[in-house]
């Protein structure tokens, strides 16, 4: 019997639930040589009586028996929860669930939705992604800008946001830059942004780019400017290790992104807007490294890969 563990990672195909299930994923690869299967949550339909009763549907044959199975976004709860009394697998959600997190064996979720962690609760720092720590920041000049747009979190201002942005390239007239807007940037905003495209600035359209590209632009950056908007750009810049630092918004009060973001810039993982010297120096402080998708694959085989492996090994020098 093998003793590589089998994962199945359900995803509604949403690009932040399925980049948390890669980040993850990849670092139970590479830690625990696990064997990643995606299962689309949209192509299963589950009524919501086998999610109660756990009652799995039929699924695709081919599929391996499971040692884990995690899900990410609402859309895969239902199949999840179906799936919850397979014999000898265990299940993980990923971000604070909208159904009891007794009905699954483990949760992985952000400070900011404010549960307390717990034997089977793992609370991150901001939100799990793919990006790996980078070994050698460049010395080469280049920024890269990511911009969000309006949000329940932070009062949105496209003169605000542009300002920063020309008010960055017109102080460093030397750096190459890269920008790029989100699906929730403002068409306006977006066609401002395009007229600033020249010689040494590059405005990407993210419906245009493909799924490594934001991870091949960190890697080539000497630094990074995000708005707070969106915790997961925020989040995988960081953990890039490149100097980070955001536009400046005004947060709203009770927001738990807000409140989540202030914990980072509390922690010096990320720099104010005030601090713009210094993330272009290179020089934000920034002493503790960010990599909660490692810290998550540990925990996660410390808690049932470990002790599924060990038993297979027993039970295969068991055998006669």
């Amino acid at each position: 019997m093998s003793t590589t563990p089998v994962i199945w990672l359900l995803t509604d195909n949403k690009p932040g639930h399925r980049n948390q299930l890669k980040g993850l994923g990849n670092r139970l690869r590479v830690k625990a040589g696990a064997s990643l299967f995606w299962v689309n949550a949209d192509d299963i339909s589950v009524p919501l009586w086998r999610a109660l009763l756990a009652v799995p549907p039929a699924l695709d044959k081919s599929l391996p028996h499971p040692d884990l199975i995690i899900a990410a976004g609402t859309g895969t709860h239902r199949l999840l929860l179906s799936l919850r009394r397979v014999r000898k697998t265990k299940t993980l959600v990923l971000m604070k669930p909208g159904f009891p997190r007794s009905w699954v064996d483990g949760s992985i979720i952000p400070a900011h939705d404010g549960i307390a962690p717990n034997r089977d609760t793992l609370v991150t720092e901001g939100v799990i992604n793919s990006v790996t720590p980078l070994a050698r920041i460049t010395e080469k000049p280049e920024a890269l800008l990511l911009l969000g747009g309006p949000s329940p979190h932070y009062d949105w201002d496209d003169d605000v946001v542009f300002g920063q942005v020309t008010h960055l390239m017109g102080e460093y007239p030397q750096w190459r830059w890269t920008i790029s807007g989100s699906r929730r940037t403002p068409g306006a905003l977006r066609a401002r942004l395009d007229e600033l495209s020249g010689p040494r600035t590059t405005v990407a359209n993210p419906d245009n780019t493909h799924e490594d590209w934001l991870n091949h632009r960190i890697a080539a950056s000497k630094a990074i400017w995000v708005t707070p908007d969106s915790m997961s750009m925020v989040c995988e810049a960081t953990t890039s290790g490149v100097p980070t630092g955001l536009f400046q918004l005004s947060g709203r009060s009770g927001s738990r992104v807000v409140n989540g973001i202030q914990r980072l810039l509390e922690a010096g993982y990320v720099a104010r807007w005030s601090d713009h010297a210094a993330v272009m120096g290179g020089k934000t402080g920034q002493e503790k490294s960010l990599w909660e998708a490692d810290r998550a694959a540990q925990w996660v085989i410390q808690r049932w890969l470990t002790a599924s492996a060990g038993t297979q090994k027993k039970r295969k020098g068991a055998t006669p």
